[in-house]
């Protein structure tokens, strides 16, 4: 009976440290996200999608990596409509083995206007890493 307490708690052990990186490693993909928005570059952030993300918002809701392009592209013509990005991670809760949600608050300081709000995020653990597969910003 001691050896399978052992075996239990060398499980749970794997399974924080395993949480922990992939905390990490999600972190780490918004703040790429954050630097590439901040330089301008909207490819680079959609780098952080899934492919089959769909981007819900009070506009409506846009699926696909493409459409969601599209539509930042559109709305943020520029380096002075995109401003300075910030993320404020509240929370990072695994959802099974390879999803988590994420929420926080975000703010963009431009320098005509300070907007902001908040996100839920549904994130995936791909081939090529953790991506956001369903974004509700509001």
């Amino acid at each position: 009976m001691a050896d399978l307490r052992w075996i239990m708690l060398a499980c749970f052990l794997v399974s924080c440290a395993q949480s922990a990186s992939d905390e990490q490693l999600i972190r780490a993909v918004l703040a790429e996200q954050e630097a590439a928005w901040d330089r301008g570059d909207i490819p680079g952030f959609m780098e952080g999608y899934a492919d089959p993300v769909c981007f819900i918002s009070k506009k409506g809701m846009t699926c696909g990596k493409t459409e969601v392009t599209a539509n930042y592209l559109r709305s943020y013509p520029d380096e002075q409509t995109m401003g300075d990005l910030t993320f404020d991670i509240h929370e990072v809760l695994p959802a099974g083995k390879d999803h988590a949600w994420v929420t926080g608050t975000w703010q963009l300081d431009r320098t005509v206007d300070t907007v902001g709000g908040g996100f839920s995020l549904l994130w995936v653990k791909e081939t090529a890493g953790w991506r956001i597969l369903r974004d509700h910003t509001y």
